[in-house]
């Protein structure tokens, strides 16, 4: 719910006080019993409440999708499956599914795009989670552009691209193996580096931990780190600092 273009409605007089007072009921949160849905979050941080599919059952992705849609708004879930997809499209026929990135979406209005994320994946296996990055930067109103499989396995493939990198605002980069390539990038580009280690890699990878513990020991300055294989962190946090650069928050 958007209170400021409701309050707007009351002062116009399209909407009367009484039927205000019952749009304002469920705030600050909806509960659903088995979830309680923070409809102020926009308020407070700027970017809405986003789904986390993953450990919820495909009917009650449905329903929290389905609530939140029925706030006029756009809505974001994460690591969602095939089976949860149709649930959700079963409510919400406008809604879509990006499997590569296990998101699924529903746009009420296209944001104004500003500045530019560039998202970057060591290799082609780390694009499924780049790929939630780079979505749910878009979701919230960044020009995202990618720069895939530019690991340092083949460096070259990298400085190729180095000049049209360093034209973003925010650098994300996506890496499992090792997870050298954001220790690289912050060293040689004057912009903020978001590191998101991926679960790629063989046994001593240890399901990530060996490209996560490279990257908080980085000795290359400006990199911060989300956890193992959480894109839309980055992607979130990306966008954030996006909007801080460009001067400009969401209308």
């Amino acid at each position: 719910m958007d209170v400021e273009k409701l309050l707007q409605q009351v002062k116009e007089g399209t909407v009367s006080i009484e039927q205000a007072q019952q749009a304002l009921k469920s705030l600050p949160y909806e509960d659903l019993g088995f979830a309680r849905i923070d409809h102020h979050r926009k308020l407070r941080t700027g970017f809405g409440e986003v789904i986390f599919c993953k450990g919820k059952t495909k009917e009650q992705v449905a329903v929290i999708f389905d609530r939140l849609a029925a706030r006029d708004t756009s809505v974001l879930a994460t690591k969602a499956t095939k089976e949860q997809y149709e649930a959700v499209l079963a409510v919400c026929p406008q809604a879509e599914y990006q499997e590569n990135g296990g998101l699924i979406t529903l746009i009420r209005e296209q944001p104004q795009y500003i500045g530019e994320v560039a998202v970057c994946t060591a290799g082609t296996a780390d694009i499924p989670v780049a790929e939630e990055a780079a979505a749910t930067a878009a979701f919230f109103g960044a020009n995202v552009k990618r720069y895939y499989d530019v690991g340092v396995a083949g460096i070259h493939r990298l400085f190729d691209k180095l000049p049209e990198i360093e034209r973003a605002n925010v650098v994300i980069a996506v890496a499992g193996m090792e997870g050298a390539l954001a220790g690289v990038l912050a060293g040689m580009i004057d912009k903020p580096v978001i590191a998101v280690p991926t679960s790629v890699g063989y046994g001593a990878n240890f399901h990530g931990l060996s490209a996560l513990l490279t990257m908080l020991n980085s000795c290359a300055d400006g990199i911060s780190v989300v956890n193992i294989d959480n894109g839309y962190g980055a992607g979130y946090l990306g966008a954030q600092i996006n909007r801080l650069v460009t001067g400009k928050g969401e209308e």
